[in-house]
């Protein structure tokens, strides 16, 4: 190697530990605290780790103008992705180019998107505004900087450290092509950050079931039931469970066959099952105890119709007590999720529990 070479690499050096101390107090500027892992909890009988009361009265107005609620819809989540990147729940490398970019120069990341096996999200700050927005890959917008971040953790686990590699180096090669100053956290450290947060995701990640069983051999009519789930404001949906819904279209209880064997349109009439449950997936709904309230009066009105028993998974009638005592441990969750800054049933926590 020459003399000459010697110097350049040298310069080289000494300029790249420059943009990095400059882009680690650009960092800085955006960090936000999210919160910390818990202990574990006991679990009840009726509690299952995760791998609806009259319907008039939860599921709220329709839109009059749903075009226009549609695209403000959008916008809104659209914003909503980019204000969810949190060091404590992505991996976030920023990107500051020289010169306003386009969508374009992220091909690297829409290329690959699919192979970190978490969630991707690109932000940009829009040039003219100085917005951020989500980027997608036909935006014709220009950008000034980047945020590009990949979720640390969901209900399948906390990223791969490999996976943050690959990620952090696809972040450096963009940043490189564009001459950009940009920052990459260290990827160990976001392994143990992925791992926390994965500890206490799996901590207090329970989904309540409240079984409806008729007495004796007597089987239920899928016919019966997707008439009776109707009436308390239950539709069937995609995964072969009803669902009912509330005002934004998030799911607040499912009603599935106690056999796990999915309901399909066509073959209601034909189907015969021996019990259903009713369940509530608790990091999923706001306000989790009152929720529970709810899902318990429904199964009652639900087993009424049905001629049907509400009894726990080992077919025993659920007595006030027992209620009582899941009730508690809901509270206790919530308390949990609220003290990690993570709140039920919000953004961040249907993020991170899916």
């Amino acid at each position: 190697m020459s003399e000459l070479q010697i110097s350049l690499m040298a310069i080289g050096i000494v300029v790249v530990m420059a943009v990095y101390a400059y882009s680690f107090w650009q960092q800085r500027q955006y960090r936000r605290h999210f919160g910390s892992a818990f202990k574990p909890q006991r679990e009840d009988a009726l509690y299952h780790n995760a791998d609806k009361v009259a319907a008039s009265d939860l599921l709220g107005a329709a839109a009059t103008e749903p075009l226009v609620a549609s695209d403000a819809a959008r916008v809104h989540a659209a914003d909503e992705a980019c204000s969810l990147l949190d060091e404590q729940t992505d991996y976030i490398a920023e990107i500051f180019p020289k010169n306003a970019s386009s969508a374009d120069t992220l091909v690297p990341l829409w290329q690959r998107r699919f192979d970190f096996g978490k969630s991707v999200n690109a932000c940009g700050q829009n040039a003219a505004t100085g917005a951020w927005e989500k980027v997608i890959a036909e935006s014709p917008l220009s950008y000034r900087a980047f945020r590009l971040g990949v979720q640390l953790a969901n209900r399948s686990g906390a990223v791969s450290e490999a996976r943050l590699n690959d990620f952090s180096d696809m972040a450096r090669d963009i940043g490189e092509r564009l001459h950009a100053e940009m920052y990459c956290p260290d990827v160990r450290e976001a392994v143990l950050r992925a791992q926390a947060l994965d500890e206490f995701c799996a901590e207090v990640d329970q989904m309540i079931g409240l079984n409806l069983l008729p007495a004796g051999e007597r089987e239920l009519a899928g016919g019966d039931i997707a008439r009776i789930a109707e009436l308390h404001g239950l539709s069937l949906q995609a995964d072969g469970a009803f669902h009912l819904l509330d005002a934004r279209g998030l799911t607040l209880f499912i009603l599935s066959n106690y056999d796990n064997v999915p309901f399909q349109h066509h073959t209601l009439n034909q189907m015969r099952v021996v019990g259903l449950t009713l369940l509530l997936d608790v990091p999923r709904v706001e306000q989790p105890v009152r929720r529970f309230d709810e899902m318990v009066a429904l199964a009652r009105l639900l087993a009424k119709d049905l001629r049907a028993a509400v009894v726990d998974d080992h077919r025993v009638t659920l007595q006030d007590t027992a209620l009582a005592h899941i009730r508690e441990q809901i509270a206790a969750i919530e308390s949990r999720m609220l003290s990690g800054d993570i709140v039920p049933g919000s953004a961040q926590a249907r993020r991170l529990f899916s």
